[in-house]
């Protein structure tokens, strides 16, 4: 996503799924009204138990699951409404017109789009990004968490 080209960047490294899952929440309780996440990484990841850390930091307790076939999940009963994307199966980004993107983007919860990358041209400039990789020469559940943009260094 090169829009974020000059803005903050951080990374941080975590060696267990649990590791993941706190820094999601920790991301989650800091989250404010109108921020979007643009989450990024292969398969396996981990941007799904990130997704559920940060629901739990919004104070969300229903069950957090990737919304791969519905494309968009809302969760209530938190401090922020929740728009949880998957936009995996995306093969446009005009796709994203058809289910009112905008009214969520530029709403007043928040919104974790997992795969961002496929829709970048669509999210706001103001878009933070989390990139989650592996490094499997560091073990198996190791993940690097790069966030760029506002909220680098407060993960």
């Amino acid at each position: 996503m090169k829009r974020n080209h000059g803005q903050a960047r951080m990374a941080y490294e975590v060696h267990a799924p649990a590791e993941t899952f706190a820094f999601g929440k920790r991301m989650g309780v800091q989250a404010k009204a109108g921020q979007v996440f643009a989450l990024a990484g292969d398969l396996g990841t981990g941007k799904t138990v990130f997704s559920q850390g940060f629901a739990e930091g919004l104070g969300i307790r229903d069950p957090v699951n990737s919304p791969t076939f519905t494309i968009l999940q809302i969760y209530e009963g938190g401090r922020l409404e929740l728009y949880h994307f998957d936009v995996y199966r995306i093969a446009e980004a005009e796709e994203m017109e058809e289910i009112g993107y905008e009214e969520y983007f530029y709403g007043q919860g928040v919104c974790l789009v997992e795969w961002g990358d496929r829709i970048e041209t669509l999210l706001p400039d103001t878009a933070v990004k989390v990139v989650l990789e592996k490094d499997l020469e560091k073990g198996f559940s190791y993940r690097r968490i790069t966030v760029i943009g506002a909220d680098a260094d407060r993960g």
